[in-house]
């Protein structure tokens, strides 16, 4: 298990999370079956370095924000302790202290430069939005136009402005121009077959339902995370003052400890959940919770209303567009949102 999420899975230790129960698999239409396949070796690459880089940006700022609390408590342990004094049983080992210290210190300095040098949030940036975009070709790919040929290779741009950040997807476009043949010939009379059109709206509606039961499992925990950090820096913040107004009564070097690891640890906890931003992606996730149930209200009101004659296939090619559009704008929110932070130097 990352880092980051080891972490995450100790502050959130009692706290019951009623998260819900996950949707069936997406099952899609026999005619896109062959497409399915012969792009997933692709998506999966990009997805395992995507998850790569990904688990190493985080825990690379986890690490480097708790790190730098722990060598605060390297300093001032032994004071607390005792071992500065020459009268101490084991002051000749209080060296020690300092050489974790810089061990510590070094340990945050070679995160950051490793971080910076190997591009570790780029890289997870790049591969996650590419590996997104090719998990959701198959789904754009009934939408194109296959009789009036269109200069870009890439089918986001046939069909929607993806953003500026996705047009230099050339793996994208090379991906496309590869299995453009394929997708011709599986989908050539698709849109004339009422079975295909009604499991590819079902199949549409299955993968939304997917990406709101994930958005509503991170609003859950990132909103839990939030408030339990905000709860463990707020008592460690009380204890702080505490420690200070015992200090004046009470001279002790614990209190030391008290008055400046506490600090600093809390500071690092802070620090470490504003980098993620968890009250944004919280925010964000319960935003599009309710815009994908949204979206899929109307593929499936658009569904009844083709079988029932009142309208036709442009209609349910509509609203499926729709529904990509605002999956492929909630990728690039995040990357916005993500894109501006880079690996702090604590």
């Amino acid at each position: 298990m990352a880092l980051h999420r080891m972490i995450q899975r100790l502050l959130l230790i009692g706290t019951r999370l009623q998260l819900p129960a996950s949707p069936p698999a997406p099952q899609p239409p026999a005619a896109l079956l062959p497409l399915i396949e012969a792009i997933a070796p692709a998506h999966q690459s990009f997805d395992a370095r995507a998850v790569h880089y990904g688990h190493r940006y985080r825990s690379g700022f986890w690490a480097i924000y708790l790190l730098s609390a722990f060598a605060v408590l390297c300093a001032v342990l032994p004071l607390a302790l005792g071992w500065d004094s020459r009268n101490h049983a084991l002051h000749a080992y209080a060296g020690l202290w300092a050489i974790a210290e810089v061990l510590v210190i070094g340990s945050v300095s070679a995160i950051y430069w490793q971080g910076q040098r190997h591009d570790w949030q780029g890289q997870w940036l790049g591969a996650r939005t590419t590996a997104e975009l090719t998990w959701y070709l198959p789904l754009i790919a009934p939408l194109l136009d296959f009789e009036h040929p269109d200069a870009h290779a890439d089918w986001y741009m046939r069909v929607f402005d993806p953003g500026q950040h996705l047009r230099g997807a050339t793996d994208i476009a090379d991906l496309c121009t590869r299995n453009e043949p394929l997708a011709r010939r599986l989908l050539e009379h698709a849109w004339s077959e009422p079975a295909f059109v009604t499991g590819y709206a079902r199949w549409t509606v299955q993968i939304l339902e997917g990406q709101k039961h994930y958005h509503h499992r991170v609003a859950l925990t990132q909103h839990a995370l939030l408030h339990r950090v905000h709860r463990v820096t707020s008592a460690l913040f009380a204890l702080t003052a505490i420690g200070a107004l015992t200090h004046l009564l009470v001279h002790s070097l614990w209190l030391s400890l008290i008055t400046t690891f506490f600090p600093a640890l809390a500071a690092s906890l802070h620090g470490a959940l504003a980098q993620s931003e968890a009250y944004r992606l919280g925010a964000t996730s319960e935003r599009l919770v309710t815009e994908l149930q949204g979206a899929i209200d109307s593929i499936r009101a658009t569904l009844l209303e083709r079988d029932a004659g009142v309208s036709d296939a442009s209609a349910l090619k509509a609203a499926i567009e729709a529904a990509i559009a605002l999956i492929l704008e909630e990728h690039q929110d995040w990357h916005m949102l993500v894109r501006p932070h880079n690996l702090p130097l604590a």
